[in-house]
Parts: C-alpha cells; sequence; structure tokens
C-alpha cells in the first residue's frame, strides 16, 4: 500500500511513518496541503492520512479538492487530527474524509483507520 501522510508538524508524521513502513507500505511524507496536492500530480497512491490545522491550505480543502478530481476519486483519504468532538467527527465525514483519525495514535488504530492487518 502507498500512503501520503500529511502534517505540518514533523512529530505528527515520524510515527505513522515508522508503523506504516513495519508494514511494508510505502510512505511519502508532505509538510503542507500545497505539498501535498504537489505531491499527488502524476503518482499513484492508495491512501492519505490528512490532518486537519495547516498553515495555508487545509486538510479540509485538500479534501474537497481530492474529491473533485475524477482522476483521485478512489483515494481513500483519512483525517489526521486532534479534534475529537463528536460534531467535529461528523463534518470531516460529510467533507468527504472516508475515515477520522484522532491524535496521538496507536499502532492498531492507525492500522484499523487505514483498512490494513492489525
Amino acid at each position: 500500500m502507498k500512503v501520503l501522510i500529511v502534517d505540518d508538524q514533523k512529530l505528527n508524521r515520524t510515527l505513522p511513518c515508522v508503523l506504516l513502513r513495519q508494514q511494508g507500505c510505502e510512505v511519502i511524507e508532505a509538510d503542507s496541503g500545497e505539498a501535498a496536492l504537489a505531491a499527488l500530480q502524476g503518482r499513484s497512491m492508495d491512501a492519505i492520512l490528512l490532518d486537519i490545522s495547516m498553515p495555508g491550505i487545509s486538510g479540509t480543502e485538500v479534501c474537497r479538492r481530492l474529491r473533485g478530481d475524477p482522476a483521485l476519486a478512489g483515494l481513500y483519504i483519512v483525517a489526521y487530527t486532534a479534534h475529537a468532538l463528536p460534531e467535529q467527527r461528523v463534518e470531516m465525514l460529510a467533507a468527504g474524509f472516508d475515515e477520522v483519525l484522532i491524535k496521538p495514535i496507536n499502532r492498531q488504530r492507525l492500522l484499523e483507520a487505514l483498512r490494513l492487518p492489525v
């Protein structure tokens, strides 16, 4: 599985990168919404772990743009956020995210969110 991990904080990218590489995933990192959109140009990915709160283009806006691109219709998009209120989860799913992963994460929850074997 090829996964793009997008978060403006390096520390928040490190743990999922390590855990997913241990699972045999190919992982690419991006530190902004703009970098995420650029990383997806001409590259096939299976999933994206996308931080919601970032400077510049927010994760929600990135998700909306990706959902509007027919070439990326099958991309599995997971909101990667510290925002855990039930109404926020509903809003994220309504914005086009397939799943919500709440920070801080653990191995089991990360793999479940990406539908990988635990």
